[in-house]
């Protein structure tokens, strides 16, 4: 004599749960195995380049704005660059490199005025900041 269920049970339920699981396992690991890179400094809109730098673990940030006027900004403060002398002599005795992240439309004469302060105030690592292309 062969046994019947009075109540058919579905199962589908069971598959959707496994591939709701491995959904959010893709998630999880795609949320934490990007890189969220917070860079310090005033916001502005550098040129592009194929060419960057990876991201630097002793760094200070030099910031300067485009436009008729332009401003440096170090430690998220307004400076001038007479100011930014004794600034830069503290961040060499910490032994940190300088990053410059000059606006696009910043006078060229301006971004070497900053390059020449920091070495000669005797930061020897100073790289420009760029943005990869999209």
């Amino acid at each position: 004599m062969k046994l019947s269920r009075t109540k058919e049970y579905n199962f589908a339920w069971l598959v959707l749960l496994a591939l709701a699981d491995v959904v959010f396992l893709l998630f999880f690991f795609l949320l934490l195995s990007s890189n969220f890179i917070l860079q310090p400094g005033i916001s502005v809109s550098m040129p592009f380049s194929r060419f960057t730098l990876a991201p630097q673990v002793n760094q200070q940030i030099i910031s300067i704005t485009g436009g008729a006027a332009p401003a440096v900004y170090f430690r998220d403060q307004r400076v001038t660059i007479e100011q930014l002398g004794p600034l830069l002599d503290a961040a060499k005795h910490d032994g940190k490199s300088i990053i410059i992240k000059a606006d696009r439309l910043t006078p060229y004469e301006t971004v070497i005025r900053v390059t020449n302060a920091a070495l000669e105030h005797g930061i020897t690592s100073v790289a420009l900041a760029a943005t990869p292309p999209q």
